[in-house]
């Protein structure tokens, strides 16, 4: 596999809330690593002047949130979105220049992928259809790796989209270790065991469905 095949893009927005009909995107940030979470070169992050309307509706929390991160002060000198966009996809394509190979990775992924979905298609375009949303991770490890899910490392991003992102990259690199097996993993022989295991007992995931309808 070539090593631009290896590669995760790592997207982090800042909205003026959730909504797809009213809310605007207001900030995106890319960081480009390798499959061993190294982050390739200094990464992007544009500010996207918002409308007026989209503005006027942010509510009191999303306001205060915005404020206190500074990214209210920098809103009126922002970019428009095809700027931004071409210069998001600049950056990713020098590190990931073939199309649909390198997945979307980030916290919560899916609704900063539906703004990109609205706003920067081009972009989302680029990418392979898969995410790698560190968010699963991390309620996985809540339910099976309790002690390491309370030991995650703090955040320092402050809602501003670059240091989330990298907040989302360390949070990654501190669950591979702390939950994952050492590479390269269990040996063939071993994995295959593993999977035969899983396929020879589908009674009890009939069961364990069962239960559920139960409770």
């Amino acid at each position: 596999m070539a090593k631009t095949q290896e590669r995760i893009v790592w997207i982090d927005c800042e909205m003026t809330g959730l909504d797809l009909e009213h809310d605007a995107l207001i900030e995106v940030a890319a960081l480009v690593t390798d499959s061993e979470l190294n982050i390739l070169g200094d990464g992007v992050d544009v500010v996207i002047k918002p409308s007026d309307e989209a503005l006027a509706q942010m509510n009191d929390f999303v306001r205060q949130m915005h404020t206190d991160s500074k990214l209210l002060d920098e809103l009126p000198h922002g970019m428009t979105m095809e700027e931004a966009q071409e210069k998001v996809l600049a950056y990713i394509k020098e590190w990931v220049p073939g199309v649909g190979v390198a997945p979307l990775g980030g916290n919560s992924i899916g609704t900063d992928k539906m703004f990109l979905l609205r706003d920067m298609p081009e972009l989302v375009n680029h990418l392979h259809y898969r995410v790698i949303d560190v968010s699963t991770i991390k309620e996985l490890s809540r339910r099976w790796f309790t002690r390491a899910y309370f030991q995650a490392p703090a955040k320092h991003g402050g809602h501003r989209a670059l240091g989330d992102i990298r907040d989302s990259i360390d949070e990654l690199r501190y669950y591979r270790q702390a939950v994952f097996v050492p590479a390269p993993g269990p040996d063939t022989a071993t994995a295959r065991e593993i999977s035969a295991q899983i396929s020879a007992a589908p009674e009890s995931a009939a069961t364990a469905a069962q239960l559920g309808q139960q409770l």
